[in-house]
């Protein structure tokens, strides 16, 4: 009765054999679950990413719209706390030492002001959707989302927080020295992200339109910036990384965000570097969005969220080191990382917050600037129909605030970030662009009432306007169409004094152009050197074309 049963031999084989099946269907499972096959993002949550395990990225399928949002509802104000989803950046931080960390609190600055407790929570994801339907109450983003999601968005803008200044960079290899030279090739970013944006808006200043591709194998456009996406900023310069490691040489390069900017340059080998990164380009602007209906409902609230915001930036950039603890709390950072994300972003203050609306910033991107920079940099085929920026901007609370004199004693205090030497003229600027002005046959003066000419104007202000410390080149260039002609009247010598009067007439129209950028605009006239080409450098065959000005915009890097 207590004997144990046996297994035959046969029996033995049958369970080796079952025991060996389920344990391949095990492993087969997990692979599927876990190593992201036939998946769009290819990493569950806890997998190492792909980078990290040898394989690169996946490129994404491309989006040719932007994605739909769920339909506004209503926010129900509870409890007395204000939720606002915000991500891990340190551009937040002075929300976070407003609150005096992440939890509502009776400490805070938003209570003992004005009443109210607010609830700061970190994502990562884009919850625009759970924010029309009133499951938050506010949250953060930059312009060029505004732009791109236009109407979709059920929010307003009440303040600016502030301006990345170099969390984002282009890294490309190490031969490429201006955006021009990425015209016919390939670089990785994230499609509808401010990386996106970013390259789509020095593309956009250099003439290059966009290409976007599906895959690493389809054929780029040989007269355009060709681009493919990842599922993230990370993810692309991690696509670019392992393409310079591997030799595949597919990639031209990526625009990521940092640490990963770093990270690619050190993990080259000397083979990619930085072409630029927005410490000086400040056209990423991050704002503060609210509910439109919670706006409307509570505006006292709103100012007070705006005036907390204002002081918590304030405590950052006055006595940062009395409160990066509260920070590096927030964010899981130990204190050096934290001074080293801040060193990262410019905390805007009350009047830079009015110059910033009022358009009247002149050394940093404008919220319509930028808006409509966006607008232009994606086009009509993926931005249909866009709003104007004034339905987003809501001023009253700043007007509140900037009457009431709270802070009568801050300034507008953005200037250039100097890293390195000064780059030599001519050799390396960021971009060119050609510009066809209007003048006076044959002679320097420009048509002012021609209104190509004031809109070519106002677009070379704005590259000035937008990078403090930038300065530009102008390069007067004329046509040649007539210089067979001069040879058959007075042969060499006679081309040889007309080369001479060319190149006169192509610097005295620079010159020109300077002027009138100084006079009109009040442009510093250290900013702007001129320099005449004659009919040296023809654009092509077209000799309207060739009746040109060069410009060659230089950032501080």
């Amino acid at each position: 009765m207590n004997q144990q049963p046996r297994f035959t031999a046969l029996g033995k084989i049958v369970s080796i054999l079952l025991v060996a099946g389920l344990v391949t269907l095990g492993l087969y499972m997990i692979r599927g679950r876990f190593g992201g096959s036939g998946g769009a993002g290819g990493t569950a949550p806890g997998a190492a990413p792909a980078a990290e395990s040898g394989g690169a990225p996946e490129v994404q399928e491309v989006k040719v719209e932007v994605p739909k949002l769920s339909p506004p509802a209503a926010f129900q104000f509870k409890d007395n706390i204000v939720p606002i989803e915000i991500s891990e950046y340190a551009g937040y931080a002075g929300l976070i030492a407003a609150n005096g960390g992440l939890e509502p609190t009776e400490n805070s600055l938003f209570f003992k002001n004005h009443g109210f407790k607010v609830k700061l929570t970190i994502s990562e994801d884009e919850t625009w959707s759970e924010l029309n339907e009133g499951k938050i109450a506010a949250s953060v983003t930059t312009v060029d989302v505004l732009a791109a999601y236009g109407r979709q968005l059920h929010v307003v803008v009440p303040a600016q927080i502030g301006f990345s200044r170099g969390a984002d960079g282009v890294v490309v290899r190490s031969d490429i020295k201006r955006i021009n030279q990425l015209k016919g090739k390939v670089i990785a970013s994230a499609q509808f992200t401010e990386v996106d944006f970013f390259i789509r808006y020095l593309a956009q200043e250099a003439g290059l339109p966009i290409n976007p591709l599906g895959s690493l194998d389809a054929t780029p456009h040989p007269d355009r910036l060709n681009v493919v996406y990842t599922e993230d900023g990370f993810e692309a310069g991690d696509l670019f990384l392992n393409d310079v490691k591997s030799g595949k040489n597919k990639l031209a390069g990526c625009v990521t965000w940092e640490p990963k900017v770093s990270e690619v340059v050190s993990g080259s080998g000397g083979q990619a570097h930085v072409l630029t990164s927005n410490r000086n380009l400040l056209i990423i602007a991050d704002v503060l969005i609210v509910h439109r209906g919670f706006a409307q409902e509570q505006p006292k609230i709103v100012q007070g969220l705006v005036q907390g915001l204002l002081e918590g930036n304030r405590l950052m950039r006055d006595k940062p080191e009395q409160n990066i603890d509260v920070v590096a709390r927030a964010f899981k950072w130990d204190r050096s990382k934290t001074t080293k994300e801040l060193a990262n972003v410019h905390l805007a203050n009350l009047p830079e917050n009015m110059a910033f609306f009022s358009g009247a910033m002149d050394a940093a991107g404008s919220f319509g600037g930028i808006y409509q920079s966006a607008v232009l940099a994606y086009g009509s085929d993926v931005i249909k129909d866009p709003p104007d920026p004034s339905r987003f901007a809501e001023l009253s609370a700043l007007q509140a605030i900037e009457k009431s004199g709270i802070f009568k004693d801050q300034t507008v205090a953005i200037a250039p970030i100097r890293t390195t030497s000064a780059t030599s003229v001519e050799s390396d600027p960021l971009l060119s662009k050609d510009i066809r002005f209007m003048f006076e046959p044959n002679e320097a003066k420009l048509d002012i009432a021609n209104q190509d000419n004031v809109r070519s104007l106002e677009a070379i202000k704005r590259l000035l306007q937008v990078s403090p410390g930038s300065t530009l080149l102008l390069r007067g260039h004329v046509d040649n169409a007539k210089v067979a002609d001069f040879r058959k009247t007075g042969g060499e010598a006679y081309v040889r004094t007309q080369a001479l009067r060319a190149m006169e007439l192509s610097k005295n129209r620079a010159g020109e152009i300077r002027r009138l950028l100084i006079d009109k605009y009040s442009i510093d006239p250290k900013r702007i050197d001129i320099v005449g080409r004659g009919w040296e450098e023809p654009a092509g065959p077209n000799s309207d074309l060739n009746r040109r000005v060069e410009v060659q915009w230089f950032t501080v890097e």
